[in-house]
């Protein structure tokens, strides 16, 4: 049963997150935390994600707007390593609250609460009629990378901020998603850099165990199942359809952030 829901979940998500270019992590995350410790959860997480990313990335890697990958993506690699190093300064911080959901608890904290604003506000800018119509001009294009990758950095939602820029670009839908590929792709590249070494100072191994891989490659093949399923639909889909799901996955992710459930 369980290496079905992780296969459900992973097919499923990364098919829609192909479109919204964000997600992946933050909606499998729990699903792997079903069975696993946070730690090793958020470590199979990243696993299935970079390999989603690099899947991804030979099959829409083309399309991407590679003025886009420069502008926007090098500041956001940068400044994901400060928000990193910012976010071991602010990680005494205290809780805001804590309540019970169940089994669970929900812990609101400062970061959780300023991303979950940030997305809540850039949600209306992709569901809302007077504000869907609005563009960014490329010049702002690296504030966008340094607030998506610093915020990534510190909180690891760098791919929500990154959607909200480059649906505003005027791109087609091709040309966003292979750019938001690719962009993930270096991301990923560079918390791997930053695992690495984390674990070669701590003189620690992975977190996984033998008896967890299997479930862990279930999640990254059917992942890969999910991109090719939606791929199918790529050039069915308007970058209108793009932008309400950006907004609708925004909007959920920001008050789960916000209310501190995930």
């Amino acid at each position: 049963m369980d290496f079905f829901i992780v296969a459900l979940a992973a097919v499923f998500v990364s098919g829609l997150t192909l479109f919204s270019g964000f997600g992946l992590g933050t909606l499998l995350m729990p699903v792997f935390a079903l069975f696993f410790p946070v730690e090793v959860a958020i470590a199979s997480t990243a696993i299935v994600h970079s390999a989603n990313s690099i899947f991804k990335i030979s099959l829409v890697g083309k399309k991407a707007d590679k003025t886009l990958v420069i502008l926007f993506g090098l500041p956001a690699i940068i400044a994901a390593f400060a928000g990193a190093v910012t976010l071991g300064f602010v990680s005494h911080f205290g809780e805001i609250a804590r309540y019970p959901i169940g089994s669970r608890t929900a812990v609101i904290t400062p970061i959780k609460l300023i991303m979950g604003v940030l997305m809540l506000i850039f949600s209306f800018f992709e569901l809302l009629p007077g504000l869907r119509e609005l563009k960014f001009d490329r010049k702002y294009l690296l504030i966008g990378g340094i607030l998506s990758g610093f915020f990534g950095g510190f909180s690891g939602h760098q791919g929500a901020l990154r959607s909200a820029f480059l649906a505003k670009t005027g791109v087609s839908t091709q040309a966003f998603v292979g750019t938001n590929a690719v962009i993930s792709f270096l991301v990923d590249i560079a918390r791997i850099a930053t695992y690495a070494g984390t674990f070669l100072v701590a003189k620690t191994t992975s977190p996984l165990g033998p008896n967890q891989w299997p479930l862990v490659f279930t999640g990254v093949l059917a992942a890969f199942t999910g991109v090719m399923i939606g791929k199918q639909f790529l050039h069915q889909i308007t970058m209108k359809v793009v932008q309400n799901l950006t907004g609708l996955l925004l909007l959920g992710i920001a008050l789960a952030l916000g209310t501190g459930i995930v």
